[in-house]
């Protein structure tokens, strides 16, 4: 069986990449490994934040893995908040009302502005046995609505309504959601690219 490390704690994510991996492919988390470290995401990208706790985890390993990134890009606030989507308004990351916090400056940063485009990116790097980097990207479009509109449970979801729907994504039951998310794109190229071109070799 091959062995692939995703360098994340996050079990949803791990449940989301593993519903689309064959038997074949087993995915080791961080908690797996016992890794309980922050891994620092520094970079002013995508690309480079997930190549960051890439590295991190080849390095000691020495095994394919990968990473991801991703974050909400707004094109009236020049790709802002990007990186900083989980940090937006400056909260601890343990505060309960963070999501809310970030909903509420980017509603404020957009007052009064006509341009509503939005982006919700992922980015995949992958480093196979060789240390090879490769880069996955999935994107989903839409507008930023004038006020949150479902339940705040997850990031910018109340205020962001796709392209070719009439609501948000805090609307959404999180089985329809995940057919268009951003990570779901995103791991579908990735999931492809190792099982037709064998990548793991």
């Amino acid at each position: 069986m091959n062995k692939l490390i995703f360098a994340t704690a996050n079990n949803n994510k791990l449940e989301e990449i593993r519903a689309l991996l064959p038997a074949t492919i087993q995915i080791i988390s961080l908690s797996d490994l016992g890794i309980t470290d922050d891994i620092p995401e520094t970079e002013d990208t995508f690309e480079g934040n997930a190549l960051l706790k890439a590295h991190y985890i080849y390095e000691r390993h020495k095994v394919p893995c990968f990473a991801d990134d991703s974050g909400l890009e707004v094109e009236a606030l020049d790709g802002a908040p990007g990186v900083y989507s989980a940090r937006y308004s400056g909260v601890a990351p343990s505060h309960p009302e963070r999501a809310k916090t970030n909903i509420n400056k980017l509603l404020h940063e957009l007052s009064g502005k006509s341009n509503r485009k939005a982006r919700f990116r992922t980015v995949i790097a992958y480093i196979d046995m060789e240390g090879n980097e490769h880069f996955f990207e999935g994107v989903v479009n839409g507008t930023i609505t004038e006020a949150s509109i479902g339940k705040v449970d997850f990031g910018y979801d109340p205020v962001f309504m796709p392209d070719g729907y009439d609501r948000t994504y805090a609307q959404m039951a999180l089985s329809e959601k995940n057919l268009t998310s951003h990570r779901a794109r995103a791991f579908r190229k990735f999931v492809n690219e190792l099982t037709s071109n064998g990548m793991l070799k």
